[in-house]
């Protein structure tokens, strides 16, 4: 399965080619808005987990397989969430220990 560079560089390109000036409030008001969505897409599937382990649990549904892939996303993007916020914070501590 090979697949021409030009396809995967191209997206890239058209970032870093685009001359748009964004207003720090747009560019705070956008970081917000991903963050988030970001944690409410985690939020969600830890929700739509618990549901189908319960539904489980009572002998609403048969299939263990979905329960437990549906807990594994879970599991994954909350363990994600985390090494990001951890990173973040990180990140934050080594701006707030360099010196002006």
């Amino acid at each position: 399965m090979n697949l021409p560079i030009n396809n995967i560089t191209s997206p890239i390109a058209n970032i870093a080619n685009t001359s748009k000036t964004i207003a720090p409030g747009k560019a705070q008001a956008n970081f917000a808005n991903m963050l988030k969505n970001a944690i409410n897409n985690v939020n969600d599937l830890q929700v739509m987990s618990d549901k189908k382990t319960e539904a489980l649990a009572m002998g609403k549904i048969d299939d263990l397989h979905d329960v437990m892939i549906t807990a594994q996303k879970a599991s994954i993007t909350l363990q994600a969430t985390v090494e990001v916020q951890r990173k973040a914070i990180d990140a934050y501590n080594e701006i707030m220990r360099m010196q002006v």
